[in-house]
């Protein structure tokens, strides 16, 4: 069955210049061992090809169960160049947390907290 980062994790996103940080952060281990197998820097440089040029590197963080992705060429030139409407790219994290991996989870509502 295939999930996706959404009901795994959640995602944080900040830039420096032309260069988008995007942080996924497993909701819990079960949650960690899938994005940590599947979640790479291939599907996420896939997943951001229409706005950044790339390269991608992914950095596993595993005391808190976070992988951390630099993308680079992502803003258009950075805060004091690009004419997106989100420059600083604090918006980017949503496409991330899009991103379908296969895995073997038996029910995704189970995985990610329930809204209250």
């Amino acid at each position: 069955m295939s999930v996706r980062v959404y009901d795994l994790a959640h995602s944080r996103s900040g830039d420096k210049g032309n260069t988008s940080n995007v942080a996924v952060i497993a909701y819990d281990d079960a949650g960690w061992e899938i994005l940590q197998r599947e979640l790479t820097s291939e599907r996420v440089a896939q997943a951001y090809a229409h706005l950044a040029a790339g390269p991608v590197t992914r950095y596993e963080l595993p005391r808190l169960r976070a992988l951390n992705f630099v993308i680079e060429n992502a803003l258009a030139g950075g805060v004091t160049r690009s004419l997106r409407i989100d420059p600083h790219g604090k918006a980017l994290s949503s496409i991330v947390l899009e991103i379908v991996l296969p895995g073997d989870v038996p029910d995704p509502g189970a995985v990610r907290p329930q809204e209250q």
